[in-house]
């Protein structure tokens, strides 16, 4: 890790998580520090490092060049990375965390802000504290869902099941099983096929239904194997739910919601009349320490 100067610095961290989906975040407002995905990765390490499901860094859009033209409808930019260091196009349940940390940073207020990402600017809703000082429930406009059709399938452990290939921004394909246990132990990528359907790799979702408009879901993340929760996987699974269960909200012209149960917790999704996803649920800022800098050089070296 190195600033502009091309010498170690010290560099601030914090560790944040939504529905236990964990980060480590890093501030950067000016763009200075070049992380590599090999950095990315030690920082996420759970023994060696500080740990976590992705890295959230905190750069001013108009600071890094692939939100430089969104910067004039969001002032901030997530530079979201999966826990092997890949770049990842979006993370719902990371834009929560995110929006936590600008508010406690004093850089957003409770209320309506923009952030960028690489999948497009999402309007974000930070709610107030309730009464007893619990931090309000963090609401994310993720976008328009898109299902691309086609026949896809997932295989785990020699068994396939028929899968939803649903677009958030970043690509999931959703089965329905009978038991959560079905998944297996997520360690390693379930297969899907057709690969083509999914050129970079993609997030896999097993659902069972717990209720009407209720559903639970196990998930194995492209780049950071199976997490307790994903955001945009949450939304992928509440709009398969729906189409499978005949609703269409802009058909209908009317809202949909599910209760979307994740292993670290809940969230709530509405698919709006006009299209657009929401997504409701906590973010916590759980610690903030530095990174000791010779300890990085060392693990570099």
């Amino acid at each position: 890790m190195t600033d502009a100067r091309g010498g170690a610095a010290p560099v601030s961290f914090l560790k944040g998580h939504g529905t236990e989906n964990d980060f480590v975040i890093v501030p950067d407002p000016d763009g200075r520090l070049d992380l590599s995905a090999a950095e990315v990765a030690r920082l996420c390490d759970r023994r060696a490092g500080i740990g976590g499901d992705g890295l959230l860094r905190v750069v001013r859009s108009a600071a890094h060049p692939d939100a430089a033209a969104m910067a004039g409808e969001a002032e901030w930019f997530m530079d979201y990375r999966n826990s092997d260091g890949s770049v990842a196009e979006m993370c719902g349940n990371g834009v929560r965390v995110f929006a936590r940390y600008l508010q406690r940073a004093r850089l957003a207020e409770t209320g309506d802000l923009a952030i960028a990402t690489r999948a497009g600017v999402r309007g974000v809703h930070i709610a107030k504290d309730a009464d007893d000082g619990t931090p309000g429930d963090i609401t994310v406009r993720m976008g328009r869902a898109v299902l691309p059709g086609g026949a896809v399938t997932v295989d785990v452990g020699g068994r396939t099941w028929p899968a939803v290939h649903v677009n958030m921004g970043n690509p999931h394909a959703v089965a329905f099983v009978r038991s959560l246990d079905e998944a297996g132990d997520l360690l390693r990528a379930p297969a899907v096929t057709p690969a083509e359907a999914y050129p970079t790799g993609t997030n896999v979702e097993f659902v069972v239904d717990r209720g009407p408009h209720h559903v639970a879901l196990r998930v194995h993340e492209r780049g950071s194997g199976e997490t307790r929760s994903c955001g945009t996987g949450a939304c992928a699974v509440m709009v398969a739910a729906a189409r499978r269960d005949g609703h269409d909200p802009v058909g209908a012209g009317r809202p949909v919601t599910y209760t979307v149960d994740v292993p670290g917790g809940r969230l709530l999704i509405t698919e709006r009349a006009d299209g657009e996803i929401e997504m409701t649920g906590p973010a916590v800022i759980v610690a903030e320490g530095v990174i000791d800098p010779a300890w990085f050089a060392a693990r570099t070296a």
